[in-house]
C-alpha cells in the first residue's frame, strides 16, 4: 500500500498543503489564499483563526483530490513549515490570546535594544522584527495571566493537529533566542525579562511529537496513526525542497530579493551581515539576503516587458555595464551599509542592453554573496541550486554559470510545502 506524506506551508498570503509518496512523487496538492495581514505603520498583525481556516480547507481539498486507488488512511505523517519570527500568545490550551506579530512586524523597537544590551552579538533574536523582541513587546504591552505558550506560525498549527502546544522546532526558535549550537535556552535570557515558562521545547525538524488528535481524525477521516513531525521555517523548507543536501550544496533565491544559502559543516554567525545558520541535523544551512533583486527590476520594467526582452538577451556577450541594482538606498549583505546608493548609471539606450546589465549586476552580487560567506567560514559553492522566479529564467542562468564558474543545476521542485512534506517522511532524519 502506498504511503503519503503531508507537507503544509503556511506563510502570509495563503496555505499549501502537497502529498507525496515514498518516491517522493507529489500525489495531490492544494491552496488557499489568506487576507492580508492588518498593517499599523510598523505593527503588522493577523487573526491565527484565519491560518486554521485555510488549512482546513486546503485538506478537505486536497484529501477530496487524492487519486482513487489512494485513501486517507495511507496518511502517515505531517510536518508544518511557517514564516520564520511570526509569534502569537496562547492559553494551556493552545488557544491564542492576541492577534499574532507577523515575521514583519516592527514596532517593537525599544524591545531590540533592550535586547542588543544583553545578548551575544552572534544570537539570532537581535532586531525589532526578531520573535525575542516581540515576545517583550507582549510582556509590556499586554495582560499575560493567561498566557501559557509563545509559539511560531507552524507551532500553533502544529499543536492544532497533534493536541501538543508548547513545542517548537530548532530553525523557528533561533529569532526566539534559542541556541541551536550548544541546543539549549541561553543563560543570558534570564536578564531579558521575559517569563521563560513561556517558551517552547526545542526539537530537531523533523521529529515525531505524536499523533493527530481524534477530533482531527473524525474531521479529516485521518488514521489515528497518522504522525505529526515538527517542521522549519519556510526559507529553509524550500531549501530542502530543491533536493540539495551535501556540504558545499547552494541554493540561490531569485526571487524579490536576492538570498543565497550554503550547506556548511559547521555554523555561521555574523549579525553584522545579517548572516545566520540554521541547524539541519549536524550540518549547517548558512546565508544571507542583499536588497537586490527582482524588486529592482519590476521598479523599471513591467512583467511583460521582463518576458519580452529575455528573449532578446545575449548571455554570451557581457554589457560592460559596472551595476549594482538597488531598488533603494541601503544594502545589508554582502555589503552591511544602510545608506550604500544604488549603482544604475550610465543607462544605454536600448532597453534590452539596461536589463541584461541589471542581471549581470544581480549575478555579481551573488557571487560577493558566496565569496563572503567563503570568507566567514563556510564552503564556496561546489554546485547552486536556484528557487524564485529567476528560476525560469535560461538566459540569466547561462550569465551566472559563466560568472560564478559553478555549475547552476535544475530543481524540480522548490516549494516549501513539499521540502515540508519531505521532513515528513523523515528524509532529513
Amino acid at each position: 500500500m502506498t504511503e503519503l506524506y503531508l507537507g503544509i506551508d503556511i506563510g502570509t498570503s495563503g496555505c499549501r498543503i502537497i502529498a507525496i509518496d515514498n518516491n517522493g512523487t507529489i500525489r495531490a496538492q492544494s491552496s488557499r489564499a489568506l487576507p492580508t495581514p492588518l498593517r499599523h505603520g510598523d505593527a503588522v498583525e493577523q487573526n491565527a483563526h484565519l491560518w486554521w481556516s485555510a488549512v482546513q480547507d486546503a485538506l478537505h481539498d486536497l484529501l477530496r483530490s487524492l487519486p482513487a486507488e489512494e485513501t486517507k488512511q495511507q496518511i502517515r505523517a505531517i510536518a508544518v513549515d511557517g514564516t520564520s519570527a511570526t509569534l502569537l500568545l496562547t492559553d494551556a490550551r493552545g488557544h491564542p490570546l492576541y492577534p499574532a506579530l507577523m515575521y514583519h512586524d516592527a514596532r517593537s523597537t525599544q524591545e531590540a535594544r533592550h535586547v542588543k544590551n544583553i545578548a551575544p552579538p552572534e544570537s539570532g533574536a537581535h532586531g525589532a522584527t526578531s520573535a525575542l523582541a516581540k515576545l517583550l513587546h507582549f510582556h509590556q504591552q499586554f495582560d499575560l495571566t493567561q498566557a501559557r505558550h509563545a509559539l511560531h506560525q507552524a507551532d500553533w498549527i502544529m499543536g492544532q493537529l497533534s493536541g501538543h502546544f508548547g513545542v517548537s522546532d530548532e530553525n523557528n526558535a533561533l529569532k526566539l533566542g534559542y541556541d541551536a549550537v550548544k541546543r539549549e535556552w541561553p543563560a543570558w535570557m534570564d536578564n531579558i525579562g521575559i517569563n521563560k515558562k513561556l517558551l517552547p521545547e526545542v526539537l530537531p525538524p523533523g521529529t515525531p511529537i505524536g499523533t493527530v488528535t481524534t477530533q482531527i481524525q473524525q474531521e479529516f477521516g485521518l488514521s489515528p496513526e497518522t504522525r505529526i513531525i515538527t517542521g522549519t521555517t519556510d526559507s529553509t523548507a524550500a531549501f530542502l525542497a530543491t533536493g540539495a543536501h551535501a556540504i558545499g550544496e547552494a541554493v540561490t533565491s531569485l526571487g524579490s530579493t536576492l538570498v543565497i544559502k550554503v550547506i556548511s559543516p559547521h555554523p555561521i554567525f555574523v549579525p553584522t551581515y545579517g548572516v545566520y545558520s540554521h541547524r539541519l541535523g549536524d550540518l549547517w544551512l548558512a546565508g544571507g539576503a542583499s536588497n537586490s533583486g527582482g524588486a529592482v527590476l519590476l521598479k523599471y520594467f513591467t512583467q511583460d516587458q521582463l518576458t519580452a526582452m529575455t528573449r532578446q538577451l545575449q548571455p554570451a556577450q557581457a554589457t560592460g555595464l559596472d551595476y549594482y541594482p538597488l531598488p533603494a538606498p541601503g544594502e545589508r549583505f554582502p555589503v552591511y551599509d544602510p545608506m550604500f546608493a544604488p549603482r544604475l548609471t550610465p543607462r544605454p539606450v536600448e532597453d534590452v542592453q539596461f536589463f541584461q546589465g541589471m542581471l549581470e549586476g544581480i549575478t555579481r552580487i551573488e557571487k560577493q554573496g558566496y565569496q563572503r560567506l567563503a570568507e566567514l567560514g563556510a564552503p564556496y559553492p561546489a554546485s547552486i541550486y536556484t528557487a524564485g522566479k529567476g528560476a525560469r529564467n535560461n538566459a540569466w542562468k547561462a550569465i551566472r554559470e559563466q560568472m560564478l564558474n559553478v555549475p547552476i543545476c535544475n530543481t524540480e521542485q522548490q516549494d516549501a510545502a513539499y521540502g515540508a512534506a519531505l521532513l515528513a517522511k523523515g528524509v532529513f532524519r
